[in-house]
């Protein structure tokens, strides 16, 4: 899927297959989000060859016509979850970007890697599918992309992503921490952590080139 090594690791291929049969199961009895089409997005979305920049979410979005398989992203045309709305707000902030669109395909596009640490989840019943091993699951591909050949630009917002930093290993990375983007906790630095220009001037350096932030459409 787009070159990358997890789906052709024979260990990581057997914890999918484990992964995928529970899910297999979690489906004929809930509903679960989000959809079998949508669930490996971010993979098909952001080439393996072409990564700059990891952001790490947790899991997705449990509410109906919300999750589609980018972390912090809803489709086009779905309300603001509210910590994308401080998401967009601090990208205003920060390099004066005004964004509308919700569904960020577009950054996934462009080289940014929109990770859950949890790919999948029960309707109405947030992080109901942490134990199902996707955790063990994406520190695989957190190997793989600090592996990449190319330098990438980590952004781990929040406690829980941050206990993926031990993985991040080469020196050539750069590893961006700050409080989650949440309302629970946005003022307790994600705002005024600057994140994007931080973002662009890494990018620039190594791959002499921006992420264009604002609207696709």
């Amino acid at each position: 899927m787009n070159k990358w090594p997890v789906f052709s690791q024979p260990s990581a291929n057997e914890h999918l297959k484990s992964i995928l049969n529970q899910l297999k199961i979690e489906r004929a009895k809930y509903t679960v989000f989000p959809s079998d089409d949508d669930l490996f997005n971010a993979f098909k979305l952001c080439s393996y060859d072409a990564l700059k920049v990891v952001i790490l979410g947790q899991d997705p979005y449990h509410t109906p016509g919300c999750a589609h398989g980018l972390a912090f992203s809803v489709p086009h045309g779905v309300k603001q979850p509210p910590s994308l709305k401080n998401i967009f707000k601090e990208l205003l902030e920060d390099i004066k970007v005004i964004r509308l669109s919700s569904d960020l395909s577009d950054w996934a596009s462009q080289g940014v890697l929109l990770l859950n640490t949890t790919l999948s989840v029960r309707a109405h019943h947030a992080h109901s599918h942490r134990d199902l091993g996707w955790e063990e699951w994406v520190k695989e591909v957190i190997q793989n992309c600090n592996d990449s050949v190319n330098p990438v630009c980590f952004v781990l917002w929040g406690n829980h992503a941050q206990k993926f930093e031990s993985l991040i290993k080469d020196p050539r990375h750069l590893v961006l921490k700050s409080a989650h983007p949440s309302p629970l906790s946005a003022y307790q630095g994600f705002f005024n952590s600057k994140p994007f220009s931080k973002i662009n001037a890494f990018t620039q350096t190594h791959f002499n080139t921006t992420i264009h932030w604002s609207d696709a459409l």
